[in-house]
């Protein structure tokens, strides 16, 4: 029992000292301040991937941008190129029409010129040295029309008059023939024949020509409407042409 008395003591020193061993001990652990450094952490980091998700899509949202432009500018680009060549292909072809159309008036110019050398000179004279008088007016316009209208499509052939192939002078010569009035038979003699008349002025059934008065290598009828109908080379025939196509000189009205 006196052992247990005296170690009584001693338990409790060693009590006493394991107590106070035990806060010593805490006290050397690190403080955890969970809410503090690690909280602000976490918020900064979520903040900063935000700001550059954000950031990112605007990029992405600028390129997207960009690219629309750029794909926008290109089609424009094309569109308007397409738009150039195209008008530049109607330009091209309008001249092309036009040297066309100036090479067939040439051509023809040239043939019309040739006949009229062809022609013997002993079949005119001079206006001034026996001009021709003007025919007797008869017969109806109509009536030389019809005849003429029939012709279209036959043959030009130098110097024929009629029923098969003409012609400038033997068709013309030919139609008036119907009604009672009859021509010379060169287109020079018949544009000092009938009354003349501007050719801005005739009507159907006058005569039109090309060249000057007494020396017109080429003669037609006008039909109206801004046309006329001639024998006009080896090529055409007997035709209805506009006037605008190859505008007349000088015009005679013998009806």
């Amino acid at each position: 029992m006196v052992a247990t008395a005296a170690s009584a003591p001693a338990l409790a020193d060693s009590s006493r000292t394991a107590g106070a061993t035990a806060p010593e001990s805490t006290a050397e652990l690190p403080a955890v301040d969970v809410d503090a450094p690690v909280g602000v952490d976490v918020s900064t980091a979520l903040t900063a991937g935000v700001e550059q998700s954000a950031d990112a899509t605007q990029t992405a949202a600028l390129r997207l941008e960009l690219v629309k432009d750029a794909q926008e500018a290109a089609e424009k680009a094309r569109k308007e190129a397409a738009e150039a060549k195209k008008e530049a292909d109607a330009r091209a072809a309008a001249e092309r029409r036009a040297q066309e159309r100036a090479a067939a008036r040439a051509a023809e110019r040239a043939e019309l010129t040739t006949t009229s050398a062809a022609t013997p000179s002993a079949e005119s004279a001079p206006a001034a040295e026996t001009p021709a008088a003007a025919p007797a007016a008869s017969g109806s316009v109509g009536t030389v029309l019809d005849f003429l209208n029939a012709q279209v499509g036959k043959a030009y052939v130098l110097g024929a008059s009629g029923p098969s192939a003409y012609d400038c002078s033997g068709l013309t010569q030919a139609a008036f023939r119907t009604v009672g009035v009859e021509l010379p038979r060169t287109a020079a003699e018949q544009s000092t024949a009938g009354t003349p008349v501007a050719v801005s002025d005739v009507q159907p059934g006058d005569l039109v020509f090309w060249g000057g008065v007494g020396s017109a290598y080429h003669v037609a009828v006008y039909v109206g409407d801004g046309k006329y109908l001639d024998a006009a080379n080896p090529s055409k025939g007997v035709v209805v042409q506009e006037m605008s196509y190859y505008m007349p000189t000088s015009a005679v009205r013998v009806l």
